[in-house]
């Protein structure tokens, strides 16, 4: 079983641009932005790590393959989606509820960037001849 490292960290750091630029639009304070950029960067890398390294994580955590759903690779793939997704909108409803500017994240691009998490081992197979030597480790 081989691992992807460098897709996993290009599509998390794409993933995770993505939804700070998105929430940026609520966040007032720098520090919060700052806060909340390396929050969404880091754990978007984690998720698409475990997305597209699903069977290394299922070998890791074996009593998975007892859970019907979770026990596959894409059953793994879609509840870290979700996972995701939820996490997201989470983090939006928390600033929201603590008086923080703006009107929090939809459900739109939580389940957008869910769905991309989902995708992101599938878009590996599509771009990966064309992805730099230097990048596939």
């Amino acid at each position: 079983m081989e691992l992807s490292i460098g897709p996993a960290l290009l599509f998390g750091l794409i993933i995770g641009i993505y939804e700070t630029i998105v929430i940026h639009r609520d966040v007032t304070l720098p520090i919060h932005r700052a806060g909340h950029t390396v929050h969404a960067i880091l754990l978007s890398i984690l998720f698409v790590f475990c997305s597209i390294n699903a069977a290394y994580v299922l070998s890791l955590l074996p009593f998975l393959a007892k859970i019907p759903v979770l026990g596959n690779a894409i059953g793994l793939q879609i509840a870290v989606g979700l996972l995701a997704a939820i996490k997201i909108h989470a983090v939006s409803k928390a600033k929201t509820a603590t008086g923080i500017s703006g009107g929090g994240e939809t459900w739109f691009h939580s389940i957008l960037v869910g769905a991309l998490v989902v995708a992101a081992p599938y878009l590996l197979l599509l771009i990966k001849p064309v992805l730099p030597k230097w990048l596939l480790f």
